[in-house]
């Protein structure tokens, strides 16, 4: 999964890269595009998507253990649930696309605004599509097969990517004034074919593993009003995430030209490393706790959430120092080409170091958040969401208020670090008053080991880009061998101290990495 979810965010970056060299990172038709695709994934994640992990999965593990065809009917219920209500959802958000607009983009100007409008309304289509992919995908998890759902989005990416790149052939416009109809059909139709690709391959992936597509009209045995409780709370999660999401967008837009295409490209160079390592422990993790909780086996969910939060951690720290270190090198690396501007890809930079403070405990509160949804406490997980989209919100605002206009897009990822600090100490408390106990005292000394390793690895790191910097220059290459050098050292330091300190855990997960089971 690790290396299907590598290459699929290899992939991505390479999308981001070329749609960047394509329509100028930095411009105004760069921003309408990205708000406008983001708009079929915060409605679907409002509509459905948070139910997917929390909701869904669980019952689809439950009916499979219970019922006597594995649960089947059941999941050919709720998949044609989904089709149909997404397929109405779809509609309405099309019909609601200048709205929509205006709630993430108040900072766009009038031609902007009137762009990113005919986008999302070739792009809206997209929440029927992921709602199925999604859907399909945890049919086949529940199975215990996980490639298709991870390798799909790589189909998606290398569309994407080829329709940037014929963009880029037939000389594309970069602005939106000299935007043809051709062009725009070009860049609409192409992003959502990419993810219709991607659902087609999941669909396809479960009908091969012997599951009958099967239309079901009758929602008799779906439980909806079983649904309905345990999914209202997690749309007040999600609700309070997309709130979160939309403060940070409208914050980034308001901040100017590029505001939006720098954070939501730093977003995902700090998602990237948490997908593939988090969220591949995450995928395989939730099935297995949701077992633990049917069996009322709460010692055995207190271990497993343990491990995954220190193997991640190990894993994910030293990313994050490098983040904040070389984060100016990155943005160089993968944004500095085509029609991209260079102060743009500065600022870039910045939000990219800025979200090196929020990796670590980004990814702790999210694997912790598991432990809720398998004990099937939507409502505590929803609360604790809530507030920290409240710290998030007010964090977003204040750099707002408070920074100048060209910096507020790097108070952004502040923010988040402090919204899911706070959010990770309360799920970690409440969690512990659920279980018994958390498994503290070793969570907190193997953070203390790894902030050690990882604080003096980050030093080198910042030494070696000290040194480097009157030899090499600017530029690609400068910046390319910055990162080489500057990440061999800090790797190496991390590993000795990470010795030094008795870090077992980095031990358990290069064996792991290597396919070794670690008692």
């Amino acid at each position: 999964m690790a290396v299907a979810t590598l290459a699929s965010r290899a992939a991505g970056f390479v999308r981001l890269m070329v749609l960047a060299a394509a329509l100028g990172l930095g411009g105004r038709m760069l921003d309408s595009y990205n708000v406008a695709n983001t708009l079929p994934n915060a409605v679907y994640e409002l509509v459905v998507g948070g139910a997917m992990a929390s909701v869904v999965v669980p019952l689809l593990a439950r009916v499979a253990l219970t019922e006597p065809d594995d649960g089947v009917a059941y999941a050919q219920r709720l998949l044609s649930f989904v089709v149909y209500g997404l397929g109405a959802v779809t509609v309405a958000a099309m019909l609601s696309a200048p709205w929509l607009v205006e709630l993430y983009a108040p900072g766009f100007t009038g031609e902007q605004r009137d762009l990113a409008v005919v986008f999302s309304r070739f792009f809206l289509p997209q929440i029927l599509f992921y709602g199925i992919s999604a859907t399909a995908g945890a049919m086949l998890n529940i199975r215990g097969r996980f490639a298709a759902p991870v390798w799909a989005p790589l189909v998606n990416s290398l569309i994407v990517i080829a329709v940037g790149l014929a963009y880029l052939a037939i000389g594309g416009a970069t602005s939106i004034a000299s935007l043809t109809t051709a062009h725009l059909l070009l860049l609409a139709v192409g992003t959502t074919a990419g993810v219709f690709a991607q659902m087609a391959l999941v669909v396809w992936a479960l009908a091969r593993s012997g599951f009958a597509l099967r239309p079901r009209f009758d929602p008799r045995g779906l439980g909806v009003r079983r649904l309905g409780r345990l999914g209202g709370w997690v749309l007040v999660s999600v609700v309070a995430a997309q709130v979160l999401l939309a403060a940070a967008t409208r914050a980034a837009s308001i901040g100017g030209p590029g505001g939006v295409a720098a954070y939501q490209s730093a977003s995902a160079v700090f998602q990237t490393p948490f997908a593939v390592i988090a969220l591949s422990v995450m995928t395989v993790l939730l099935p297995r706790l949701s077992r633990h909780a049917i069996n009322l086996d709460h010692a055995q969910i207190t271990s497993d959430l343990s491990r995954a939060v220190r193997l991640a951690v190990v894993a994910l720290a030293p990313i994050a120092a490098a983040m904040l270190v070389l984060g100016p090198q990155i943005a160089v690396l993968l944004f500095a080409h085509g029609r991209s501007s260079a102060p743009a890809v500065a600022l870039l930079g910045a939000v990219v170091a800025a979200f090196g403070v929020a990796l670590v405990p980004f990814t702790g509160y999210m694997i912790l958040q598991r432990g809720f949804y398998a004990l099937q406490d939507t409502r505590t997980a929803a609360l604790i969401t809530t507030g920290v989209s409240v710290v998030g919100v007010a964090g977003c605002l204040a750099a707002t208020w408070l920074l100048p206009r060209g910096d507020i897009v790097v108070g952004i990822p502040l923010a988040y670090a402090a919204a899911y600090t706070a959010g990770l100490i309360a799920a970690a408390v409440v969690l512990r008053r659920r279980l018994g106990r958390i498994d503290g005292r070793r969570l907190l000394r193997t953070h203390a080991r790894v902030a050690l390793a990882a604080g003096l690895a980050g030093v080198g790191g910042a030494a070696a880009v000290g040194a480097l910097a009157p030899m090499t220059g600017s530029g690609f290459g400068a910046a390319l061998i910055t990162l080489a050098t500057a990440g061999v050292i800090g790797t190496a330091v991390y590993v000795a101290v990470a010795r030094l300190v008795r870090l077992t855990e980095l031990r358990q997960l290069v064996a792991t990495a290597a396919g070794i089971r670690i008692g």
